[in-house]
């Protein structure tokens, strides 16, 4: 086992780029061989390559999942050992990355990676099995974030690695509680205590047959798959960079290698990953500066939002009958609900907030018109009175034609990350010119200008238009004056007459509360009553 650590650290050195300035070679040894093991030969740190065309995705723009994938397998280059190695050489030399910075980035873009996919709520024990290289700290870092996402990490980690990079990761793991498992504690059979197994095993590096204990543990993935010709729910693979047994260029050449549901490639896939077949191939890493990728003329794939992660290929194909979600939430039960509706809404919505949800007022609003038939929107909740629920609009819009031919209407507030709704419906009402004058004179000047430009629902020529028509009134207002409201903009208020708060639970047993009016002593008071789910 240790043999091909000496060989990896002999190879480097005949590596090295030979067309880059002088400048980028004053490599500072120590702290590129402070690990103990070649780093370059564990993990490639380049980015994705494109094709020479430069045409790519744009996948950064708001709201973008990172399951948003890279579909083009013909626009993805994909690295060799040596290519790997030499961009490596120039991350942690002239370019000031640590090992320990790059196994970060790395182990958190496994997480995530795992996380896009595979929730913990279905997918909870995951069993992390580690090399003795930087391929295994990978893992390690991992764990420490999936306990933080919610998962139940286990590790597994027989050839531990004496330097402090690595017993640092150990000793984080065990602040949490996470348990370290002896490959003799293992079970044979690897499907009945594990949801998620995480192969950290071997990087790019890596030559020759697998040496004990990780040729049995290899052989214990492998065997997964005939396990699961007989059980539901067999535990899924996640490969860290590179599936333990496969040769890096040509991937499992004999057939004794890992077989992956899912590999994430570290951070441009290498040559070996033309051969993966699994459902979910994910690029992890973020982190390469403009001066490599025009170097060695490489693209970076635009990653969604924040995201550390983004899938390359097409996703699977899924059976949408099969897409369900097994609730997990406290008991909503009547004794704890607030008799006044309002009051109760305010406190999920402050609970919708405070967990930082997006756009947490965005709400379904569905009219009819006098023909009966519906028409729903998303809109965004502008206030919250005694009188009922605000928004603004524009007056000649569909959902204001039909509010004034039937003015009555419905919300539908959906707070996924809580597993809540709520459902209000009632008579709908103009507000009062003040209201909409003060309203629309706090909204930010672009947003002004788009209100007077857009006349909402109708048909336009093409987008080409609002931007005409939005830079003459941008150059027109330049100097500051007050921007008009128009005539035909302004708010709704609907006044609430049913309520009904649903909490999603288990076996689709959900709690819906409905709150009704009724006539008690001459006053009007709220009525609750539990609906079957």
């Amino acid at each position: 086992m240790w043999s091909f650590m000496s060989r990896s650290i002999s190879m480097r050195c005949l590596t090295l780029p030979q067309s880059l300035p002088n400048s980028l070679f004053s490599i500072n040894k120590t702290n590129v061989f402070r690990s103990g093991f070649s780093y370059p030969f564990w993990r490639s740190t380049v980015g994705l390559f494109c094709s020479t065309s430069g045409e790519f995705m744009r996948m950064g723009d708001r709201g973008v999942s990172a399951l948003q994938s890279i579909h083009d397998h013909d626009s993805i280059s994909y690295l060799s050992q040596r290519e790997a190695a030499e961009i490596d050489e120039t991350l942690m030399g002239p370019l000031g990355f640590s090992v320990d910075q790059l196994m970060e980035l790395a182990g958190l873009s496994v997480a995530t990676s795992i996380a896009e996919v595979y929730r913990p709520s279905e997918y909870n024990r995951v069993l992390a099995i580690c090399g003795p290289g930087n391929n295994g700290g990978d893992g390690l870092v991992a764990a420490r974030h999936l306990h933080h996402f919610g998962y139940k990490p286990y590790i597994c980690y027989p050839k531990r690695t004496p330097k402090p990079l690595y017993t640092g990761l150990v000793t984080q793991l065990e602040s949490l509680s996470v348990p370290f498992l002896s490959v003799e504690d293992l079970p044979l059979d690897l499907s009945n205590d594990f949801d998620i197994l995480v192969d950290a095993m071997f990087g790019f590096s890596f030559h020759g047959a697998p040496r004990p204990p990780f040729d049995d543990l290899i052989r214990r993935m492998i065997c997964l798959h005939s396990y699961g010709q007989t059980r539901q729910k067999p535990p899924v693979i996640v490969s860290v960079d590179i599936p333990s047994g496969w040769h890096v260029e040509e991937g499992d050449v004999d057939g004794e290698g890992v077989k992956p549901d899912m590999l994430v490639s570290l951070t441009a896939p290498k040559a070996c990953a033309k051969k993966f077949s699994g459902p979910h191939h994910f690029l992890g890493g973020r982190f390469v500066p403009p001066l490599i990728a025009n170097k060695y003329k490489v693209r970076l794939p635009p990653y969604p939002g924040t995201s550390m992660c983004v899938r390359i290929g097409k996703p699977p194909q899924i059976d949408i009958s099969a897409l369900r979600e097994n609730y997990i939430s406290p008991e909503l039960l009547e004794e704890h609900m607030e008799a006044d509706p309002m009051d109760q809404f305010r406190k999920w919505f402050d609970d919708a907030l405070a967990a930082s949800l997006k756009e947490p007022n965005a709400m379904a609003l569905s009219t009819a018109g006098k023909d009966g038939k519906l028409s729903s929107r998303m809109v965004l909740l502008k206030g919250i009175d005694k009188d009922g629920f605000l928004w603004y609009t524009n007056y000649g819009s569909r959902k204001a034609r039909q509010i004034s031919e039937n003015p009555h209407a419905s919300l539908l507030f959906y707070w996924d990350g809580l597993n809540r709704q709520v459902r209000v419906e009632g008579p709908v009402e103009k507000v009062s010119e003040l209201e909409s004058e003060q309203y629309f004179h706090g909204r930010p000047r672009g947003s002004q200008i788009g209100a007077i430009v857009s006349n909402q629902s109708m048909i336009i020529p093409g987008r080409h238009v609002l931007h005409q028509e939005y830079q003459k009134l941008e150059e027109k207002f330049s100097d500051g004056s007050m921007i008009p409201k128009p005539k035909h903009w302004g708010g709704y208020r609907l006044k609430p007459e049913l309520f009904e708060f649903w909490q999603g639970q288990q076996s689709r047993l959900h709690d819906r509360l409905q709150y009704s009016p009724q006539e008690i002593d001459g006053k009007r008071v709220w009525r609750i009553d539990r609906l079957a789910p």
